[in-house]
């Protein structure tokens, strides 16, 4: 009688087995936060934007196969801010199948926050509404405040003041902090450009700011130190889509990258070439948001 009733048994406990693997993973992939971030386009001297175009076909591709929480931009999309930048953008943009983040560069700059804002709402398309050229986002295990510069890549006295009073008021929640340019001198190979403001360094110093995430170098991943670690904090780079200037402009390979913000503090980062499915391992970045 008994042996009879092991396969049921085995059967049974299988059953089980499997029902709480089941249960199991979406719960750990709720635990994830996953986004994508966007580098500089700004195309000269033709106002097209096919290498963005690439890219969010790709982010797309991937939010089908796996959890995307939303797609970040670092500025610098439309050169000089001018309409027809702005205007050509748009159609492009407006495919992504998530919530875009913005901040603005140097390049929209060349025009106006409103202007900037107009457009930023414009390629979100009611995904979401973005209200203020700065702002937060603010999760359970994280947050990321979106600095967009006071003038160029630069801020004032009152920029200053605003990251350093949200990051203190975020305390002890860990900060990714999403800027166009890092300050001067952490990327050597463009140590001039940046940001100059004296005041950044009250801002790199709150304790709980793990890391700063940087464009407007277009530099080419291959051929530059592009994640690292200073002083207790992460500088990542996010290359330029659509033209590569550093080391020169010799060679051009749009890609971008996807932070993967997990349950225990790690963060993992993966880059994408445009057109490649799976990402590169030569470029993968690992850290912990615990300082």
């Amino acid at each position: 009688m008994y042996p009879r009733l092991l396969p049921v048994l085995l059967a049974f406990f299988v059953s089980i087995a499997l029902s709480a693997c089941t249960m199991l993973a979406p719960n750990s992939q709720a635990n994830t936060i996953r986004f994508a971030v966007l580098g500089d386009a700004e195309p000269k001297p033709k106002p097209e934007f096919p290498n963005v175009e690439a890219a969010v076909q790709d982010v797309n591709r991937l939010a089908r196969r796996q959890k995307v929480d939303f797609v970040l931009g670092v500025g610098d999309i439309a050169h000089k801010g001018t309409l027809l930048q702005y205007n050509n953008v748009t159609p492009v943009l407006q495919e992504l199948s998530l919530p875009l983040y913005p901040i603005m560069g140097n390049e929209e700059h060349g025009s106006t926050v409103e202007r900037f804002l107009e457009y930023a709402n414009l390629w979100n398309n009611g995904k979401v509404e973005i209200k203020s050229p700065s702002y937060v986002l603010e999760h359970e295990n994280v947050a990321i405040v979106m600095a967009s510069p006071d003038f160029g890549r630069d801020f004032n006295d009152s920029g200053i003041a605003w990251m350093v009073t949200q990051i203190k008021a975020l305390n002890p929640k860990p900060v990714l902090l999403v800027v166009h340019g890092a300050q001067v001198g952490i990327y050597p190979e463009r140590a001039d450009k940046g940001i100059k403001h004296s005041g950044f360094a009250d801002v790199i110093a709150q304790p709980n700011l793990a890391a700063v995430i940087s464009g407007d170098l277009h530099m080419d991943m291959d051929r530059v130190v592009h994640s690292k670690q200073i002083n207790g904090v992460h500088y990542l780079h996010i290359p330029a889509l659509e033209r590569t200037k550093i080391p020169d402009s010799s060679r051009h390979n749009p890609m971008f990258r996807v932070f993967n913000v997990h349950s225990d503090s790690t963060v993992t980062v993966d880059t994408y070439q445009v057109g490649i499915p799976e990402p590169l391992p030569r470029h993968a970045y690992q850290f912990d948001l615990r300082r």
